[in-house]
């Protein structure tokens, strides 16, 4: 509580400053600017899942709200800010913060906690929910580090070097110790979970796109380690993407396609599986070896319909599939599974529309599942071991109609 009434009371500071001219004055373009925003968004569900459709299959939640704060210092060093605060699961914690240099025009530096240059940027997906990297971490994930993007007349590149996750906020319901093992932030990372007490560490990224007048190509390689405290030793994961952005008039197409995996051991020094993942607050087993495909169309167009200035038309479709082998395997909770194949593959599929309308921006999304983790009464199950595969009964096919509505300023 003291944490979130120090947030608020730097953010008032902040706006004081800004409403007595810091940003509100015309500025020449080579002047430094401060500007303070944020956002707030609400949260409209309904959810027909495993069990009957009930009185908690619907609800109306204070989905989030945040503070950003930007310093543009135009030849000098900037600062990009944001902080996140979510009500319905108990948690706050940083987004991203990073000091920035511009060594030129085409070359920038950013450090400290920073997106990870890998696969499509900024996001691999059109709609509010992502597509399925970002459940295991490959998809809008921010790490602390250093990152160095270089742009020639056809070409983008990264270069990164992250040294561990982000900080943590408090996890789901619990206190925050901000430190850097924790279920409790913004994007996936590996943590402690189980029978094995790993944390990311030592983390290189590539990124290289071809980029012309109707989008771009490229791809994507990460390596980095995973410490065991237990075993006090480093051991190896990866991922490695193709991916593309095209645009023909109104339409849009996202095509990806990944593969990742972990060299991770539990405690005792046994190869696992699956390995703890946690974003939110709260923690589930993913697998350690899969591949991801996913495809993403769009279609948007300007209207004057009062405040409505866009409407933009999306599928996104997902499906991943587990590489972990047969016979028995030993998941991260500790507990032997006996496998005739792989784990069940997960499908996601988001079919919706973003409506613009000024500083409001609102989802409409269908969001259907088979082993979805967050579409699910048994939350967590489907990027590691399936329904199927723990026993739980037939992978059934769930559906999440949403609607997220934000006012960004």
């Amino acid at each position: 509580m003291q944490f979130l009434q120090r947030m608020l009371i730097f953010a008032m500071a902040l706006f004081i400053v800004k409403s007595g001219g810091v940003t509100g004055v015309a500025q020449a373009e080579d002047s430094p600017s401060l500007h303070v925003g944020g956002a707030v968004r609400y949260n409209i569900l309904l959810a027909s899942y495993e069990s009957d459709i009930d009185a908690n299959s619907s609800q109306f939640t204070w989905d989030t709200w945040r503070v950003n704060v930007i310093y543009d210092n135009p030849g000098g060093i900037g600062l990009n800010f944001e902080y996140r605060f979510y009500p319905t699961f108990g948690t706050h914690f940083i987004k991203q913060g990073w000091l920035q240099y511009d060594f030129s025009e085409s070359t920038q530096m950013q450090l400290g906690v920073t997106q990870t240059p890998f696969g499509n940027l900024q996001y691999n997906s059109h709609n509010w929910w992502f597509s399925l990297p970002y459940y295991v971490g490959l998809e809008d994930d921010h790490d602390m580090g250093v990152k160095i993007t270089h742009h020639s007349s056809n070409w983008q590149w990264d270069f990164a070097y992250f040294f561990q996750p982000e900080p943590e906020g408090p996890s789901f319901g619990g206190e925050s110790n901000f430190g850097f093992g924790g279920a409790g932030r913004y994007s996936y990372d590996v943590i402690p979970g189980g029978n094995a007490s790993l944390t990311e560490r030592n983390q290189f990224n590539v990124r290289g796109a071809y980029q012309f007048d109707g989008g771009e190509i490229g791809a994507s390689v990460q390596f980095g380690q995973l410490y065991s405290q237990a075993l006090d030793q480093f051991d190896s994961r990866y991922a490695f993407a193709v991916h593309g952005r095209f645009t023909s008039g109104n339409w849009g197409i996202l095509p990806q396609f990944l593969y990742y995996g972990y060299d991770a051991f539990d405690n005792d020094g046994n190869e696992i599986s699956t390995v703890y993942m946690g974003a939110y607050g709260i923690p589930y087993e993913v697998s350690t070896e899969a591949w991801i495909a996913t495809l993403g169309i769009s279609y948007s167009y300007d209207v004057d319909w009062g405040p409505i200035t866009n409407l933009m038309f999306y599928n996104d479709f997902s499906y991943m599939e587990n590489q972990v082998g047969e016979g028995t395997t030993q998941l991260a909770s500790g507990e032997s599974l006996t496998l005739t194949d792989n784990f069940q593959s997960t499908i996601q599929n988001i079919t919706g529309f973003l409506v613009s309308a000024g500083p409001v921006f609102t989802y409409f999304d269908i969001a259907q599942g088979i082993n979805q983790p967050w579409l699910t009464d048994a939350f967590g199950v489907g990027v590691g071991p399936g329904h199927e595969d723990l026993g739980l009964g037939d992978s059934e096919y769930n559906i999440r109609f949403n609607i997220n509505i934000g006012f960004y300023f």
